[in-house]
């Protein structure tokens, strides 16, 4: 899919790790300002694609065009335990109102409170949107998630997933998502592509309006096709 102003390029993207072809010349836009979610079966290889576009990983063949300024949130926080939240949040940030900054940006999340927390002393939540604000204080263009929220319990769950709508809308940024929950995917993004044998398989618009609800008979067709592409028949899951 060609977009009219895409943020970020790639061309012909091919990964392998020997005799295994992860990603297979992909082309891929992702237009300035979209929250894109990717799904795929686990090994499809989501997660490769989503360290190549950080910078994780090199690109051997293809090109990738993406903004220096961008953001990577994991599944597990990675905060350094001997230092407070607000020293990992000020790990390499170099800006001369950085503790109004990072204030200003654990505020926004919800844990201003935790400013002086060990991180061994948060919760999971907690540990979650701290990494969401070490994020947000460099004012990515870009945010990369990998499957941030996979390890939260279900109410928790929900409310990050709030949130990152909410910072999505409120800075103006572009999201790609890495998921395996297709409601997830489909309750935030506006834009869902399966891969698939290193491809993109399936590039669907979302155009459901907003906020979204799981009962919804148009959301639940959606869910079906997605469910159906990823291999799970709808008599199995009705």
């Amino acid at each position: 899919m060609t977009t009219r102003d895409p943020i970020i390029r790639i061309r012909q993207l091919t990964r392998r790790f020997g005799a295994h072809t992860v990603l297979d010349r992909l082309d891929l836009d992702i237009e300035r300002g979209s929250f894109v979610a990717l799904l795929g079966r686990s090994g499809s290889g989501k997660s490769t694609l989503l360290r190549t576009l950080s910078g994780l990983d090199e690109a051997p063949a293809g090109t990738v065009d993406v903004p220096d300024k961008r953001a990577v949130v994991f599944q597990e926080p990675r905060l350094v335990p001997w230092k407070t939240v607000e020293e990992n949040l000020a790990l390499g940030l170099r800006k001369p109102d950085a503790r109004a900054v990072i204030a200003a940006a654990l505020n926004e999340v919800g844990v201003g409170h935790r400013l002086h927390a060990w991180p061994l002393t948060l919760s999971g939540g907690e540990a979650q949107r701290v990494a969401l604000a070490r994020a947000l204080v460099r004012d990515p263009k870009v945010w990369l998630l990998d499957e941030p929220f996979a390890a939260l319990d279900a109410l928790t769950r929900i409310q990050m997933q709030r949130l990152i709508a909410h910072v999505w809308k409120a800075h103006a940024a572009t999201v790609l998502l890495v998921t395996h929950d297709v409601d997830e995917a489909l309750l935030l993004a506006d834009r869902v592509l399966v891969l698939e044998h290193g491809r993109i398989g399936s590039d669907i618009d979302i155009a459901l309006p907003r906020p979204r609800v799981s009962t919804d008979p148009a959301f639940a067709a959606l869910r079906d096709r997605l469910l159906a592409t990823l291999g799970v028949p709808a008599e199995a899951h009705a």
